[in-house]
């Protein structure tokens, strides 16, 4: 695996992923995933463990969007530079979708932000199959400059 066109194609994944979360936030108040309200429990709840001070509400929002970034481009560079990497990342990106859903109750983030009703299921798991599909579409279109 070349590591530089992964890593390229994993982090244009997440910003279209990001993109998407924010854009729906905006249009669809009442049925859109917040993952952002997940990250900024998952973020409080570390810092609460290990006793650190919380911070103000609009950092809280900027940490954990690029945290956000940072994980999901990390995760979709597993996508990879080679071959079948449009079906790794249309893969990846379904499973990141269901993990979406499904952990974050029993991770103790609540259910609401991903789960509150069948259209915000939907959202989040084709929201994260399209983040795996645009790393997959960018790995194989760097492949494709690689070989001319």
């Amino acid at each position: 695996m070349k590591i530089l066109p992964s890593l390229a194609a994993g982090f244009a994944g997440a910003v279209a992923l990001t993109a998407l979360h924010e854009v729906a936030r905006r249009l669809r108040p009442h049925d859109a995933p917040r993952m952002d309200v997940l990250g900024e429990r998952g973020l409080r709840k570390i810092l609460h463990l290990a006793d650190l001070p919380q911070p103000a509400e609009g950092t809280a929002y900027t940490a954990t969007l690029l945290g956000d970034v940072l994980s999901n481009g990390l995760y979709y560079t597993a996508v990879g530079s080679g071959k079948h990497s449009l079906q790794r990342g249309l893969l990846l990106g379904a499973l990141a979708g269901v993990g979406g859903v499904l952990l974050p109750g029993p991770m103790g983030l609540g259910e609401a932000p991903s789960n509150r009703t069948p259209q915000t299921q939907a959202m989040t798991v084709a929201w994260y199959t399209v983040g795996g599909l645009v790393a997959g579409l960018v790995a194989q279109r760097l492949r494709h400059q690689r070989k001319i």
